[in-house]
């Protein structure tokens, strides 16, 4: 038999202004349980959170706690006022009988010492610091919002450490897949004011979750093929019978109710990105040779060399404080180096997202932000759009269009910098840290829009499963000022460093100037030299057999898009739909089959140019 939960939170139930946020969520919490909650942003996993931790009192149902259990709860901007130390803050959160060695030793595991003054922290500091609160007591259950909020990578791996040693129960809020993923044994899922529980980790949730909708789609369309053939009976079908037309009417009626509920519950819609696309660039974008740059006796930059061609997609990573963002200004000419020299292509629009929303005047409205007050319409890619059409594309609602900026939520403002960068025509992205307060869903998406960009993107995250979805080489600091790019994503870079970012590297890599480190130190297991011949030549007609796939399924969607087939032919309405899946089938298998050749043959063409190089 199970023990019971720590904690237990039942049928609860929460609105807002009449606007229901939770809806019968449950949440069980046992000892040394890993879950972590995920939802939209705005779908309540901090509410719930807050519910958990004794913080919110919900409108209806029932909190459990097993007496004697403890909780701490990091919420996500953490409030450190009214103390003089980083270490007075910390040990405030202790209780009887807590360790208060403990705290001052999760403080310097951490980067602080519990000198600091409060006033003076950066965002990433405040974090640390009520990080190293809610642990130091060793409590039953840790309720963490957000606890990668403004951390570094090798904070994070830090962070990652700690937890995995605890004993404590987590619930954990991320938008981080990489940090979910290693820490998580169960996944809450939190839709439409409903809780669903996976006893599996992250990794399982996108599949189990796109399952569940496609199974609710499905019920939807079945129901409007329902509807279909009642409005029919009714306007064509015999009549004689009064009460039988009466009954089916109610029928109707009924269903036609269902398929408004449905149509509420529908899943939020995703966010339509695109980028406005500029003139294209000359092949090399951008070459850096032997560039610089010092703060009087802090080297951030020393004698780097770089060549950016068009359609790369470079990453930069390092600690905090190491100038990353320093280093993107030198490289795209916004800041000029003290020694060595940038060259940029020709034809060049660069579009930039910076990390502290800078470009965002808190007085102005949403509106007037996209469209420079100066209309109501903006131009993506040569098409006029109404301003609140585009604000419907980044899950704005009409409403907002004259919210001033000071108002929105910082999810809010994560899009609408997005939606502010796209729609200036750019053939070069720069985006400083963009995964910041942005959900899941939305991060899928702009990994798909970088992908499908035609320029360049020059990029400055933390985010280490974003980085290997999106780029094709990463940056990475080494230390006093020293940097170098290797090849792939940031787990190529760890394989090929043999270490994470902040992890001191035992063995330095010997690179000349201009060289990409496509391979590490250490020897490495000879590649394949070239693909076979089958291989050769499905990757060469592959192109061709997804675009036939491609046409085939667009044919059958017209096909199916008829209102009438399922009434006048119900067999060829089923023959289109199954030979619709099998295409769709057939086309996933082909494409997925292509990447995996494409990767293979970059691969070996990497492995070549590595031996070159050496």
């Amino acid at each position: 038999m199970a023990p019971p939960p720590l904690l237990l939170l039942k049928d609860i139930s929460l609105s807002f202004s009449n606007t229901p946020l939770l809806s019968d969520a449950v949440l069980s919490i046992g000892q040394g349980d890993r879950l972590c909650l995920v939802g939209r942003n705005g779908s309540g996993k901090s509410t719930l959170l807050k519910i958990a931790a004794g913080m919110i009192d919900p409108d209806d149902g029932s909190r459990f706690i097993q007496p004697g259990a403890t909780i701490r709860y990091l919420p996500q901007s953490p409030d450190l006022s009214g103390y003089a130390t980083t270490g007075a803050f910390v040990e405030a959160g202790l209780g009887p009988g807590d360790d208060p060695h403990r705290a001052r030793y999760l403080l310097e595991s951490l980067g602080l010492t519990g000198d600091e003054s409060p006033a003076n922290l950066s965002g990433g500091e405040s974090r640390r610091a009520a990080l190293a609160q809610v642990l130091a007591p060793d409590p039953d259950i840790l309720l963490l919002d957000e606890p990668t909020n403004h951390l570094d990578v090798a904070a994070i791996e830090g962070l990652e450490t700690v937890l995995k040693a605890t004993r404590s129960a987590l619930v954990l809020i991320s938008h981080d897949r990489r940090f979910l993923e290693n820490l998580s044994q169960a996944t809450v899922w939190l839709d439409r004011g409903i809780t669903r529980r996976l006893e599996q980790g992250f990794g399982a949730f996108e599949a189990w979750r796109d399952g569940i909708l496609e199974v609710e789609e499905t019920g939807r369309h079945k129901l409007d093929r329902k509807i279909v053939r009642e409005e029919h009976w009714l306007r064509y079908g015999v009549s004689a019978r009064r009460k039988r037309n009466q009954r089916r009417l109610e029928s109707l009626l009924s269903l036609r109710g269902e398929r408004t509920v449905a149509k509420r519950n529908r899943a939020q819609a995703d966010v339509k990105m695109s980028a406005h696309e500029a003139n294209e660039t000359g092949r090399k974008v951008i070459e850096a040779r032997g560039i610089a740059k010092s703060y009087g006796d802090l080297v951030l930059v020393r004698d780097f060399n770089i060549k950016i061609a068009r359609g790369d997609r470079v990453g930069l990573v390092g600690p905090n404080g190491a100038g990353k963002t320093t280093l993107i200004n030198m490289l795209t000419g916004a800041l000029a180096p003290d020694a060595g020299r940038v060259k940029l292509g020709t034809n060049l629009e660069v579009a930039t997202l910076d990390q502290r929303r800078e470009q965002l005047d808190p007085e102005r409205s949403v509106s007037a932000t996209l469209t420079g007050g100066s209309s109501d319409t903006v131009i993506i890619n040569g098409e006029v759009r109404h301003i609140i059409s585009y604000m419907k594309d980044f899950l704005f609602q009409p409403e907002q269009a004259r919210t001033p900026i000071k108002a929105l939520s910082g999810g809010e403002r994560g899009r609408l910098m997005l939606a502010v960068a796209l729609a200036h025509p750019s053939n070069l992205l720069v985006l400083d840290e963009p995964t910041n307060d942005l959900d899941l869903e939305t991060l899928d998406v702009l990994q798909e829009m970088l992908a499908s960009y035609p320029g360049t993107v020059l990029l400055v995250s933390h985010d280490r499963d974003f980085l290997d979805r999106t780029v094709t080489s990463v940056i990475a600091s080494e230390g006093e000022g020293q940097w170098i790019e290797y090849a792939g994503g940031y787990t190529d870079m760890v394989a090929q460093r043999g270490h994470g970012v902040g992890t001191p590297q035992r063995d330095r890599l010997a690179t000349k100037s201009g060289v990409r480190v496509l391979s590490s130190a250490k020897s490495a297991p000879a590649s394949r030299k070239r693909l076979s011949p089958t291989d050769q030549h499905r990757l060469k007609t592959a192109p061709k057999q997804i675009a036939k796939l491609t046409q085939e399924i667009g044919r059958l969607e017209q096909v199916l898009a008829d209102p009438d087939l399922y009434t006048k032919d119900r067999d060829a309405f089923t023959s289109a739909g199954d030979a619709l899946n099998n295409a769709q089938a057939e086309l996933a298998a082909a494409e997925e089959d292509w990447l995996r050749l494409e990767m293979l043959q970059e691969e070996i063409e990497a492995d070549v140019g590595a031996t070159v190089a050496h």
